[in-house]
């Protein structure tokens, strides 16, 4: 069973739903089989409790129960072997489930999927084998190669040149300070354009585009196909490119890519951020130009905006109900007002008047 999400995002029922198929089931196993002379015990668990799959914190700790069991049993005599199985290429079971957003970060740091006869070998492998948990998993060397600053701790051995990878996160490490110290060097609009593909480019990467042209500046972070997992990743990213210690709800605080350049101009160049640079007004017309209407109008601060605006809010303005699910597109109150009156379908003074 998957019920994937951040960390922040898991509870005791989550935890016990994943739980349940594989912890219980395993631990029923061994002590129903007690007292009996087993010739093999084998449980499948995942390379998930052994690498930490990022929104799988419940799957992974319960697999590591399996790999745990096998290790105490073997430690009591007993026969016991946990194999943690990496991904299979066929399109059923769990791999089935997997949306491409998962599939892309396996295949980033190496991970393929393992064909039916390739896993039938590795299980003949295993079973021949004394260690009481083993992975057995189909990897591409060359990209752990190349990706070996991005990997878990585990594969880093396997990369080859701890010397190189030592090296390279040092670079890595030293991006954050460079970024700013060439901020230092423009003007205002060279600042917020290097700033402004810096974001597009990571932005682009973590969702597999080919480039920074894939990532409109104005458009929603969600709605160019961001999801929680991704978020945190394009966080974490952006913490390594910047120096920064952003917070994990980056995209939902800056919702697009010209308000999260904003913002982190503000924290890279904060002597450079002056009235002239940093407008406030329209920093706030760019964040309400992401914010669906529909999410005004539940949070309830439709008849405020209406209100603010010279316009009398009509009776409900805020209640929950079926209306547009946009975007706001437009960068001035004006329009944010007509929009709001065309949606409820008002007879009345026009936004126009209302400014």
């Amino acid at each position: 069973v998957l019920d994937d999400g951040v960390i922040g995002a898991m509870s005791p029922e989550r935890l016990g739903g994943v739980f349940a198929p594989k912890v219980d089931a395993a631990w029923y196993l061994h002590e129903l089989t007690a007292g009996m002379d087993l010739s093999a015990f084998v449980l499948f668990s995942s390379a998930a409790g052994v690498l930490g799959n990022a929104g799988q914190a419940n799957y992974a700790a319960a697999n590591t129960f399996l790999d745990a069991l096998a290790a105490h049993r073997r430690a009591s005599g007993l026969a016991g072997k946990a194999l943690a199985w990496g991904l299979w290429s066929a399109g059923d079971g769990m791999g089935g489930e997997l949306s491409e957003a998962d599939l892309r970060r396996m295949r980033q740091v190496g991970i393929e999927g393992l064909s039916v006869e390739r896993g039938l070998e590795l299980f003949d492998t295993a079973m021949g084998l004394d260690d009481p948990a083993l992975v057995p998993i189909q990897l591409d060397l060359p990209t752990l190669r190349r990706t070996a600053d991005n990997l878990p701790e585990i594969f880093r051995v396997l990369s080859q040149g701890s010397a190189t990878g030592r090296r390279r996160r040092e670079a890595v490490s030293k991006a954050g300070p460079a970024l700013a110290e060439r901020l230092a060097g423009l003007d205002a609009d060279a600042r917020s354009a290097l700033v402004l593909e810096v974001v597009r480019a990571e932005a682009a990467g973590v969702l597999g585009h080919a480039g920074p042209e894939a990532i409109h500046p104005e458009r929603a972070f969600q709605e160019l196909g961001f999801d929680s997992l991704s978020a945190v990743e394009f966080r974490n990213q952006l913490n390594v490119v910047t120096g920064l210690r952003l917070p994990p709800t980056l995209i939902f605080d800056y919702p697009s890519p010209d308000v999260l350049t904003t913002h982190l101009l503000t924290e890279l160049a904060p002597d450079a951020a002056g009235p002239d640079q940093v407008d406030e007004d329209e920093q706030v017309r760019r964040i309400l130009q992401t914010i669906p209407i529909n999410r005004l109008r539940d949070a309830g601060l439709m008849r405020s905006l209406l209100e603010l605006g010279g316009v009398q809010a009509p009776a409900g303005a805020d209640d929950d109900g079926e209306g547009a699910g946009g975007s706001i597109d437009e960068l001035d109150a004006e329009s944010l007002i007509s929009m709001a009156l065309d949606e409820f379908e008002l007879d009345g003074p026009t936004a126009e008047a209302g400014s």
